[in-house]
């Protein structure tokens, strides 16, 4: 008989998942009575080594069972692993983690409670959400913007159905310099679009002057991009936005700048420039550190006293400017490169200035363990982040739906990520099954629309913010970048897959249980069941009810009984 304990299970362990300091935690384990158990502990650990051991007490019995149970509390944020120690009659032994759910004597993996700060919380504005992503010069050109400042050289499609360019020039150097002319005022035009698509959140692509059309070669933080408009334009976009219910996230890139930067320019122009401690010069000024060995995103030293100052700390820092200019938040680009202390900073100051405004960093991985360069990070026990980008949900609805992987590997995918992250962070989390980075959702799934449709289906009821990828509504196409960043196809809508969306995004912003509801996630005999509260969503399903609140081809979402 196999002695049993499953972090999952309330049964097991209250409260579920992450801790908060000084919070009661209650974990059970049955011991099969054939053990004659004298004694159990719960031995606590940190990357450091030994910690804290904890004793149990008996509990109670049921046939051929006993029941010890342990209530211990984490004084000190952090993430912990834990196993436990037994001793029984006849011989003592360790317990520990067996696969996803068992377990097993002497050999295993030890299972993981992170303890986050007892204060940490996210905003509740932003909380099972609809967000748009846009990549701003491919959604709506609307009028004409003056491009006497915009830096040289570019060019500008004239047919809006053009292949965005992917091939060198004759030096060989692919420039990301053509233009769509997609702007500020496009945008604003068609939020009444976004707002019928029951859209809550616009996350922007960079925005900030730069060369290239994606503009993660930052030129100046504090300057609008001539091809999107003016900071008067930004400001109105904002405002018009928040009439219609809709917060507007901006794209942070703050691990490097462009390699024409003014501030890079004027770092390798004058010794003694401001910025040049910014930098790391290998041999001044020709070879520096810079962002994957690209020589036009030379790397920042973010914890230069003067870079923190300018981006987060001073009177009229990078990430005030653009508060007070009406952004809603930041999403951190390539957070796994900042320092955890900058990104602590980088919150800190945002919650000063706007307690609702929300910070989302991109990480690929699960980012409750993730280790870079190194370091384990911090991004919720710092706390550091609100929530993440979420690539393991992304990459899990994608290989499920493929049939690359079961219904029940797709559970287990879906409630570690759950299990391992604050409730506060899930409700947030940015769920996307198509980026800028990615192939386009429809394009991995073969054009295979109903696949797609299976796809949102799940995007929209696990928990978390829905983030649609501008287009993938409407049915849009598109391999790696460059060709997933293609202009919004206005002229050739798939109206059938538009509104099936909207349905979707109807009852995600109707029902508290798909925003802020607790999760289960299982597979029994092939059909795939979430439970959010009272609520069940079904994939596979095949009853229709008088409970029921959606159906479409075995997509369903009901009531429980």
């Amino acid at each position: 008989m196999r002695i049993l304990y499953n972090s999952k299970d309330l049964k097991f362990k209250k409260p579920f998942g992450c801790v908060r300091e000084n919070e009661n935690c209650e974990i059970s384990v049955h011991i099969p009575v054939t053990v004659n158990t004298l004694s159990v502990r719960l031995v606590l650990t940190d990357d450091c080594g030994l910690c804290e051991k904890f004793d149990f007490a008996k509990s109670g019995q049921y046939e051929m069972y006993e029941i010890f149970t342990c209530d211990f509390s984490i004084k000190k944020t952090g993430l912990y692993f834990y196993y436990f120690e037994i001793d029984g009659k006849e011989s003592s032994f360790r317990l520990f983690k067996y696969g996803y759910s068992d377990t097993n004597i002497e050999d295993g993996d030890m299972w993981q409670i992170s303890c986050i700060p007892g204060d940490y919380k996210t905003p509740e504005r932003f909380k099972g959400g609809v967000m748009y992503q846009i990549f701003p010069d491919r959604f709506n050109a609307y009028g004409q913007c003056d491009l006497s400042e915009k830096l040289q050289p570019f060019t500008v499609h004239q047919n809006k159905n053009d292949i965005p360019d992917h091939l060198p020039n004759q030096y060989g150097e692919i420039t990301n310099s053509d233009f769509f002319g997609g702007n500020f005022k496009g945008i604003e035009e068609k939020l009444d679009y976004l707002k019928d698509l029951g859209v809550k959140i616009i996350y922007l692509n960079p925005v900030f002057k730069a060369y290239s059309n994606h503009r993660y070669d930052t030129y100046d933080y504090k300057t609008i991009d001539p091809m999107l408009g003016t900071y008067d334009d930004f400001v109105n976009l904002c405002k018009s936005a928040k009439e219609v219910g809709i917060s507007i996230i901006l794209d942070g890139v703050f691990s490097h700048t462009g390699s024409n930067s003014i501030y890079f320019n004027d770092a390798v122009t004058n010794p003694q420039s401001q910025y040049k401690e910014w930098y790391q010069f290998k041999n001044y000024p020709n070879e520096y550190d810079c962002w994957w060995g690209i020589k036009t995103l030379p790397n920042v030293n973010e914890m230069t006293p003067s870079y923190i100052d300018y981006i987060i700390t001073g009177e009229d820092s990078v990430i005030k400017y653009w508060l007070d200019a009406g952004a809603g938040g930041f999403r951190l680009d390539v957070a796994d490169e900042l320092p955890d202390e900058f990104i602590y900073l980088l919150r800190k100051r945002v919650k000063e200035i706007n307690p609702e405004a929300i910070v989302i960093g991109e990480v690929w991985e699960d980012a409750s363990n993730k280790e870079s360069y190194g370091v384990r990070r911090r991004y919720f026990t710092g706390p550091e982040l609100d929530t993440v980008m979420n690539y393991p949900f992304k990459n899990s609805i994608l290989d499920y739906v493929s049939n690359n992987i079961s219904g029940e590997q797709f559970s287990k995918n879906i409630m570690t990520i759950v299990e391992n992250y604050p409730k506060d962070s899930v409700d947030c989390l940015m769920n996307s099954i198509s980026t800028h980075d990615t192939v386009r959702a429809l394009t991995f799934l073969g054009n295979q629309k109903e696949l797609l449709k299976t796809a949102m289906f799940l995007q929209f009821v696990l928990p978390g913010i829905t983030c649609i990828y501008y287009g993938d509504e409407i049915g849009m196409e598109g391999g790696r970048d460059p060709f997933n960043r293609g202009y919004f196809k206005w002229d050739c809508i798939d109206n059938d897959l538009l509104s099936y969306v909207k349905s979707l995004a109807e009852i995600k912003n109707k029902y508290t249980q798909l925003q802020t509801g607790n999760v289960n996630v299982y597979c029994e005999d092939d059909v795939l069941y979430i439970k959010r509260d009272n609520l069940l969503c079904i994939v596979n399903g095949k009853a229709e009810d008088d409970k029921t609140i959606f159906n479409y081809r075995g997509l369903i979402i009901k009531w429980t009984d």
